[in-house]
């Protein structure tokens, strides 16, 4: 999809792409999977680097809400921590164009895979 990591931490990631005929559907617009493609990396990207060396995570829920059709440009994706708990998390990923304006919004919820010991 041609996501690029712009900043990488546990309490925060963000990554961008430039809008390639690839990630348009048949109308030339942005293909809500690429959005939703956009929040899971994201967000997984983040709950791993939070999680750190305590186990694995893995994502059991993503609802991505499409607010505003784009044709090209750089589309930026930023995930910041709604819950971070023992067993799950939820992360909140907002994506916008190069004008700063919002073009989707989702949330990941990720299950932590621990070891038991």
């Amino acid at each position: 999809m041609g996501f690029r990591l712009v900043e990488a931490g546990a309490d925060r990631v963000v990554l961008s792409w430039d809008v390639s005929e690839a990630n348009l559907q048949p109308y030339g617009i942005v293909h809500g999977g690429t959005y939703c493609g956009a929040v899971e990396t994201a967000a997984s990207w983040a709950a791993a680097l939070w999680l750190g060396d305590r186990g694995k995570v893995v994502g059991v829920s993503n609802q991505t809400d499409f607010l505003r059709a784009a044709t090209e440009g750089r589309m930026t994706a930023t995930a910041t921590p709604i819950h971070r708990g023992r067993s799950q998390q939820l992360w909140l990923v907002e994506v916008v164009d190069d004008l700063n304006r919002p073009v989707a919004r989702g949330q990941v919820r990720l299950q932590n895979l621990t070891d038991p010991r």
